[in-house]
């Protein structure tokens, strides 16, 4: 009930009227003539004491150009645009919840809420969005993209981070189904109903269930996507390294699916015992093989602060990821004391201790400066309000106390995230290309991209060259052929087909990395490239070149 309660207030406050879109207009005036954007919006509250919001100026801004009492100013919505860096990375992203559902993991770590699904709690930004729309998939997407337009993000090049414990433990007719609807809210698709009733299906027993929803929905949804307003340009699930085997490598591909992220959680086989992980070292070993050979981005989580683990063993720890792993990106979950997790009564026996604030900091400004420059750091601390937090570290502000750390020691982070430009402008002939080559178990990775002067950086291509122990995936489209995992160009996400002097986006970087991965693969022998191209990316590969195949887009060399 505080949870609704505080919903329905929000939305209260949040409410446009006549009154607050005329004090917006006062704002925007003394904005445009020079005013501090947050000092102008508190020196006039609305009449119930509040402030107005971004959106409120954003509203009144698109108003105003519509009805032709001002020209669109670009660096006008840039300023009151509410939260700049949720598009700096060059895409918006949209994150949906799947319904509660039983997870297969027996981890002790992990809070349960018959409410959400397995490790998420009710009150955790994102998942109480998943909530307030009662888990339907085409309600929180088309929720968020209305959000985000109304803070003034871009919206176009969606990617779609489904989260909800372990995706693949759902049955497939479910995962299909809540893809599908997805995709129709990103299309815009009218809200209608299905086989299914109330656009929701039974979950029944068991784990197959039926394989499709209408046969060809899905594949309806996708076609249309690739030319919609708002196009799929990355589509993440997470899952567990025990559930990822060639057959679900080609289900997650027809599915659409791009990126995968996973718990390896820890690197010690004592370690995931301890916490009832319920698979090993190897499992997670063979799973990134897997995906690296299948063109997927791979995320793993790593969780320093494990039942049975000391600060010094999890930087041992980390280092492995390094040892043939070599993820893609990393989220660093400090593992948090819940009142509602098995871990919370090896905790009352006296048998485990959280670090302190003080001792996670440390330990994460130590690790941090040794990420190779191709991996990005997503995340250094779960989302988790500190009230459910029983003892341990209750700011979720960590990573803003890691980079202070960091700066006083005066060490450096150079992961991606790191290095990106954001919104700088840059000039594409003052970029070096620089090419990073490492070794992954069973591939070659070159990590081929575009930096500044300031070692800032533009935009990048991961190319993976299959070694010849890389291990089969099935999949015809990828026999012999050289993987485009990933081409991202960074800066601040722009509409299809609009300009801005200096964008990163718009100044053809990305179609130069391909030359480049191009000419690599093909003085390493190999004949044929394939791209695990996201729906909505789809006209953008086969403009230079690709043709479709089965479940991956294909040319050759």
């Amino acid at each position: 009930m505080e949870i609704a309660e505080h919903q329905k207030n929000w939305r209260e406050r949040k409410r446009l009227t006549d009154e607050k879109l005329s004090l917006a207009r006062q704002i925007l005036a003394q904005i445009c003539a020079g005013e501090d954007v947050l000092k102008a919006m508190r020196a006039h509250p609305a009449a119930d004491g509040h402030f107005l919001g971004k959106s409120a100026l954003v509203a009144a801004y698109r108003q105003m150009v519509e009805s032709g009492e001002m020209q669109a100013d670009r660096a006008l919505l840039e300023r009151i645009r509410m939260k700049p860096v949720r598009t700096l990375s060059g895409v918006t992203t949209v994150t949906v919840l799947t319904k509660p559902y039983p997870c297969p993991g027996k981890c002790i770590f992990c809070p349960t809420d018959v409410r959400m699904p397995k490790s998420y709690l009710p009150d955790e930004p994102g998942a109480m969005r998943g909530l307030q729309h009662a888990f339907d998939p085409y309600a929180q997407v088309a929720s968020r993209i209305a959000q985000l337009q109304a803070v003034g993000h871009p919206t176009d090049k969606i990617e779609l981070l489904i989260l909800g414990g372990t995706w693949s433990a759902y049955r497939r007719d479910y995962q299909e189904w809540f893809i599908k609807r997805c995709f129709d809210a990103m299309n815009a698709t009218p809200l209608s109903p299905s086989k299914y009733g109330k656009n929701r299906p039974d979950f029944g027993e068991g784990r197959e269930g039926a394989e499709s929803c209408i046969p060809g929905e899905l594949a309806a949804a996708q076609a249309l996507n690739e030319t919609a307003a708002h196009r799929n340009v990355g589509l993440v699930i997470e899952t567990r390294p025990d559930e990822i085997n060639p057959k679900e490598l080609a289900w997650l591909r027809y599915l659409g699916v791009t990126k995968v992220q996973m718990g390896a959680q820890s690197l010690d086989d004592r370690i995931l015992e301890m916490n009832k992980r319920g698979h090993d070292v190897e499992s997670t070993r063979r799973a990134v093989a897997l995906l690296r050979a299948a063109g997927f981005k791979i995320v793993l989580h790593w969780m320093p602060n494990l039942h049975g683990a000391t600060p010094q063993g999890d930087r041992e720890d980390f280092s492995r990821l390094w040892e043939g792993f070599c993820p893609d990106e990393i989220k660093i979950y400090p593992n948090q004391l819940l009142a509602n997790a098995e871990l919370y009564e090896v905790w009352q026996r006296g048998e485990y201790r959280p670090y302190t604030t003080e001792e996670l900091v440390d330990l994460i400004a130590d690790i941090k400066p040794t990420v190779p420059r191709y991996c990005r750091i997503n995340r250094v601390i779960r989302d988790i309000p500190s009230t459910n937090v029983v003892e341990g570290n209750k700011r979720t502000s960590l990573r803003q106390d890691v980079h202070a750390e960091i700066a006083r020691r005066g060490t450096r982070c150079q992961c991606v995230r790191c290095r990106e430009i954001r919104k700088a402008s840059v000039e594409a002939p003052a970029l070096t290309l620089n090419d990073l080559v490492y070794p992954a178990a069973n591939a070659e990775e070159h990590f081929i991209s575009f930096d500044t002067a300031e070692d800032g950086l533009a935009g990048f291509v991961r190319l993976s060259l299959p070694a010849a122990d890389a291990p089969s995936t099935g999949l015809s489209d990828l026999d012999g052929a050289a993987l485009i995992r990933e081409v991202h160009v960074y800066g601040q996400s722009l509409p299809v087909g609009a300009e801005m002097g200096g964008a990163a986006q718009h100044i053809g970087l990305g179609t130069r990395l391909l030359e480049e991965a191009e000419q690599i693969a093909r003085s390493r022998g190999f004949k044929r490239m394939a791209v695990i191209s996201a729906v909505g990316t789809r006209k953008y590969y086969l403009d230079r070149g690709f043709e479709r195949g089965a479940l991956y887009l294909v040319k050759g060399l």
